[in-house]
């Protein structure tokens, strides 16, 4: 498959979905949300968050933590 670059100003590509009618609309919003989709899912499962999620569990475990209703207290 090739692919190809384009520089389109934000603003120019609002304007360009704002002309499509509703079911371009509807099918540009379809490939977003998947696209959207796959993203959170290779984020959520990226190395990074597993270390973090690890991290805050053990720091739960060993009861290193505040709850909200301290943290709120301390901001007084």
């Amino acid at each position: 498959m090739t692919s190809i670059n384009l520089s389109i100003p934000f603003e120019a590509l609002v304007k360009a979905i704002k002309s499509l009618d509703l079911e371009q609309q509807q099918q540009l919003l379809e490939i977003l949300e998947e696209q959207i989709f796959e993203a959170e899912e290779e984020w959520e499962n990226s190395s990074e968050v597993i270390s973090e999620v690890e991290e805050a569990k053990k720091a739960y475990k060993s009861g290193d933590y505040l709850t909200l209703e301290d943290f709120i207290a301390g901001q007084s």
